[in-house]
């Protein structure tokens, strides 16, 4: 696979350490790289990953950091500073998007990241270019001492081509600190000629790409020329298999000058990109004639049949898909009991990410607003804030343990400071896992990312710490009168509440082969 691809080249790289947090389509990422005997660690959340790997650059050694596409968001802190201070050892910012909302909640395209913040981008069509543009990334990022994004998407990572690997990268630097405040303190007076130094870098990138860059010009028919990148070069190839195309492997900064002498070559030229039309405005800002895919194409995966529509103009309705029987909770899943009880109380639920989120279809159809890792605070707390009493009486804020590490405890810190009137009610639903996206570790495990014994996280006492007056800690499963009496109890209250909900997921116990760690509350 694509992933299997990257944690290959970050190992044959001499990368000293991968941090990440896991994200559908990214996650097997670090699982591998861990297998193939590279060190890996999964971090709290994305923007704690990236700093860590920052830690790792200023040490003059090769870090990386994985993520799925809104997990960047989370990182986007750190790359755009990142950008400004750069690097000593190698940065790559592994990004996986999911064109088509195969399991996230939005199809952003990272591209619009790498030009905002201002640092390369490659984007590879398979795995041999997941490979080969994972090494090649180390070497940028090294080599001009910039972050670098490595942008996947969900095809890619999840594809499988054949790898022909090259000899892994020898007499790389050894780890040593050395002192440079003006580059590594960002401080307005010092960020300012950062700025500089940046767009200086990024003039020598782009002449590079110009002419050394992982691009490709495939020679066919100047009747039609194809401007394509990433996994859409494999759908228009055998869509258009007589066409000529221009493959571009970095995305950003783009070899304009390539691209624009190679739409001149041929009589009509055409821009196959999924999602945004990144290439098709830059190209018409740079004064080529370019056409690209009407509105409707951008929503979605692209495959060969609906290049074929593009490249003819067709904009006729697409066929709608064969409906698939929607996902659901696992038969006996202890979150089940949960949400039942949530509906009989007829609670308005803040939920989630995670893979009770699946609480909000049919038949459960118990959750009633999900936006982003965390946001199930923030947003209970907004309706606490302001509905009628009988109303915010009513709300529930809902979240899973490893989503409560990655961003539920700033949450639970406003909860604490910004108390609504009528209180407020948390239920942590640990299940011991990142369900989800694999069964990976967190800090609420006890386990390393290789399973090794940790320190773990008590949910209950971080709670306290923070002055939760009613905390209390069940199990639905055996003790389920309880649960709901501690429910109904708190829902009554104009106190804060935090009730942990645990039971390990089946499925990750028999996956890993390990007991479940547990907290005594």
């Amino acid at each position: 696979m694509g992933n299997e691809a990257v944690a290959l080249g970050a190992l044959h790289a001499g990368a000293a350490r991968g941090i990440g947090y896991p994200g559908t389509p990214s996650s097997e990422i670090l699982d591998v790289y861990n297998q193939l005997g590279g060190k890996a660690e999964w971090a709290p959340n994305e923007k704690v990953a990236a700093e860590v790997a920052l830690g790792v650059s200023f040490a003059g050694v090769r870090a990386f950091t994985t993520m799925k596409h809104v997990g960047l968001n989370v990182a986007a802190d750190v790359l755009f500073t990142a950008a400004y201070s750069g690097v000593d050892g190698a940065l790559v910012f592994v990004v996986a998007d999911d064109p088509g909302l195969a399991s996230s909640q939005d199809e952003q395209d990272s591209r619009r990241y790498a030009v905002a913040a201002g640092v390369p981008l490659f984007e590879p069509s398979d795995s041999q270019e997941a490979y080969d543009y994972t090494r090649l990334a180390f070497e940028v990022s090294e080599r001009w001492k910039i972050p670098v994004l490595l942008k996947l998407t969900t095809r890619v990572c999840h594809s499988g081509t054949i790898v022909m690997p090259r000899a892994p990268d020898t007499g790389l630097a050894a780890a040593h600190f050395v002192r440079n405040i003006p580059y590594r303190v960002m401080v307005p007076g010092h960020a300012r000629p950062a700025h500089r130094r940046l767009r200086q870098k990024l003039a020598e990138i782009a002449e590079w790409n110009e002419t050394d860059g992982p691009n490709q010009e495939i020679e066919g028919s100047r009747d039609l020329g194809i401007l394509v990148s990433g996994v859409a070069y494999q759908h228009a190839r055998e869509a258009a298999s007589d066409a000529s195309f221009f493959k571009v492997g970095m995305s950003y900064p783009l070899p304009m000058r390539k691209m624009l002498n190679f739409i001149e070559s041929v009589k009509r030229a055409v821009v196959i990109e999924e999602n945004d039309p990144v290439m098709a405005d830059a190209v018409r800002a740079a004064g080529g004639t370019i056409e690209s895919a009407p509105e409707m194409y951008r929503f979605g995966e692209l495959n060969v049949s609906r290049v074929k529509r593009i490249l003819a103009g067709d904009v006729t309705p697409e066929a709608v898909p064969p409906r698939g029987k929607p996902p659901q909770l696992c038969a006996g899943c202890p979150h089940g009991i949960t949400f039942d009880l949530l509906k009989k109380y007829n609670c308005i639920v803040a939920g989630d990410i995670g893979c009770y989120t699946l609480a909000a279809l049919p038949p459960l159809s118990s959750m009633d607003t999900q936006i982003c890792m965390g946001a199930s605070l923030g947003t209970g707390l907004g309706l606490r804030h302001v509905l009628p009493r009988e109303e915010a009486k009513r709300v529930v804020s809902v979240i899973g343990d490893s989503t409560f590490v990655h961003s539920g405890l700033t949450g639970l810190a406003e909860m604490t400071y910004n108390v609504p009137p009528t209180g407020h009610v948390l239920l942590i639903l640990d299940n011991t896992t990142t369900a989800m996206t694999g069964q990976q570790e967190h800090p609420g495990t006890g386990r390393l990312l290789d399973h090794s014994p940790a320190n773990q996280l008590d949910y209950e006492k971080i709670a306290r710490a923070m002055n939760v007056p009613n905390v209390g800690t069940f199990d639905p499963i055996r003790q389920p009168a309880e649960f709901e009496a501690a429910l109904v109890e708190a829902l009554a209250k104009d106190e804060l509440t935090v009730l942990i909900v645990r039971r390990p997921c089946i499925l990750a116990v028999a996956r890993k082969g390990v007991k479940p760690a547990t907290t005594e509350g």
